[in-house]
């Protein structure tokens, strides 16, 4: 919305139910195009590259994504002050803090790529087992992607502006571009060369092209960014003490998310990362739907929490009820018939050695969905320093039980592995959850009931070897859920404006 002067309006405090709604939607629709890209995209990589080449894009990929918890928690943290100046009417505040948290965050991009390529070297001839015909241009790709670094961290700053704001229908409209670039660009590459320098140097520059245009539109949309407002090292502090924390959390959060497959390349095969991370990764896409709504419901909360805590409670329970019915069928699906997609997908080959790893990881995303929702909360309500703490304690211990899996299980093992941290992560999110927001305790153990009974459910599917039986329990199972979940997960009023949407529909 838009004031005549052409500054934006700010929002209410208290974004309406129906607005949390269309933004979750716009967020998760934003992911499906990328996502179905993948789905073609992958095989033709697996086959031109080799699976030693793609397993290091994987790595590549991955470390674009990794690369934004060099921002010391300040995109996190800029988001959530912006959220609260809005809410507080403090709109004076938000030149300056926007000219110098973006200022900061570009210069930690800058320093931290100098890092990552002085540390380059050592991290491929010493830990990851790359085969030594591809170390030279695995190199040459690594001192690209530190290139990229100071785009990755202002972009990430930029859309903090957008989410502050509840403008998720322009962020998703610039995120969604490159998401698909990010899968095609490298097959434009493929009739020209089959080094994985070419593709990962347009990678990098589909990077720079996407922070141009978040300036661009930013600048354009907010006229506080079209003021000559000065640096002020008097804010630094108070965002890095509110993203201190959160910076803990950043870098341990996706470095257990994502320090499987290094584990993998350093213990197992360069081949053996492709055999997980492809698996992996196409599971992950379930995790958009709590990615959706956790870029929805952090500001809310932030906003929300001191004012109106039943509400805050309430947007937790029905958000715990609609994740449980979003992704129960989808986890269904891929863990009774994993064997089945991953040999029609990629291959037999593939299908051996990835079809349990498909289906640890998919009963751990169910598991993660729920923990996604208490992470927003905890985080949200201002306790960073909670799941900071958390994040810390859970290190080494997964550290413990990923080597000593992968050693013993392999592919499996890891899977397992990933399983139990976010089973374990998910339980204390929880607590936590119920410790600083008690108004929501009755939803949550209603929520923890109802998800551990979909987990017995998802186990016994593993047990029938014979595709038919499959079919018919995945069957039976679906239209149970459709039942329970309408009559049970579903509130009166809930269903009364579905059915409304209903008639509606032309």
């Amino acid at each position: 919305m838009t004031a005549p002067d052409g500054v934006v309006q700010t929002r209410s405090a208290r974004p309406s139910t129906r607005l949390l709604a269309r933004n979750s939607l716009l967020n998760v629709a934003g992911q499906v195009g990328p996502i179905a890209v993948a789905v073609f995209a992958v095989p033709v990589l697996v086959h031109a590259l080799g699976t030693d080449r793609f397993g290091i894009l994987t790595l590549a990929w991955t470390a674009i994504g990794y690369f934004s918890l060099f921002d010391l928690g300040l995109s996190r943290a800029l988001t959530q002050s912006i959220s609260a100046a809005i809410g507080g009417g403090r709109d004076d505040t938000l030149p300056v803090l926007s000219v110098t948290a973006l200022g900061v965050m570009t210069l930690f991009g800058l320093i931290g790529g100098m890092v990552i390529a002085a540390l380059s070297p050592t991290i491929i001839d010493r830990i990851l087992n790359i085969p030594s015909t591809l170390r030279a241009e695995t190199l040459s790709s690594f001192y690209l992607l530190c290139v990229s670094l100071p785009f990755v961290l202002a972009t990430a700053g930029l859309r903090s502006l957008f989410e502050a704001h509840q403008e998720f229908g322009i962020a998703t409209a610039l995120r969604v571009p490159y998401a698909i670039f990010n899968f095609v660009a490298p097959l434009a590459v493929l009739p020209f060369s089959h080094s994985l320098v070419p593709v990962v140097a347009i990678l990098v520059a589909g990077r720079v092209a996407t922070c141009i245009a978040h300036y661009v539109v930013a600048r354009w949309r907010y006229a506080f960014l079209r003021t000559r407002a000065p640096f002020d090292r008097a804010v630094v502090m108070p965002l890095l003490r509110t993203g201190g924390w959160m910076t803990v959390s950043n870098i341990v959060s996706p470095l257990m998310v994502n320090f499987d497959r290094f584990v993998v390349g350093a213990l197992l095969t360069i081949s053996a990362v492709a055999y997980y991370a492809t698996p992996y990764d196409m599971v992950m896409k379930l995790l958009l739907v709590p990615a959706a709504l956790l870029g929805v419901l952090f500001p809310a909360f932030a906003a929300s929490f001191e004012h109106d805590r039943t509400h805050t409670a309430l947007l937790f329970d029905r958000t715990v009820r609609l994740m449980l019915l979003a992704m129960f069928p989808p986890v269904l699906i891929l863990v009774t018939f994993a064997h089945e997609g991953m040999q029609l997908w990629l291959g037999p080959e593939f299908a051996r050695q990835s079809a349990s790893v498909v289906q640890w990881l998919a009963a751990g995303v169910l598991i993660n969905s729920i923990g996604q929702i208490g992470f927003a909360v905890v985080q949200g309500v201002g306790r960073a320093d909670l799941t900071a703490k958390l994040h810390g304690i859970e290190l080494p211990i997964y550290t413990v039980v990923l080597f000593a899996l992968t050693r013993t299980l392999g592919l499996t093992g890891v899977a397992i592995a990933w399983t139990f941290r976010v089973t374990v992560d998910t339980g204390a999110l929880l607590w936590l959850c119920g410790r600083r927001l008690p108004e929501a305790r009755p939803a949550l153990w209603r929520s923890v009931r109802a998800f551990a009974v979909a987990l017995a459910v998802l186990a016994i599917a593993t047990v029938p070897t014979h595709l038919g039986t499959r079919i018919l329990y995945g069957g039976v199972v679906l239209t149970t859920f459709g039942v329970v979940g309408w009559l049970q997960l579903l509130r009166r009023e809930e269903r009364s404006a579905l059915l409304r949407l209903r008639l509606q529909a032309p």
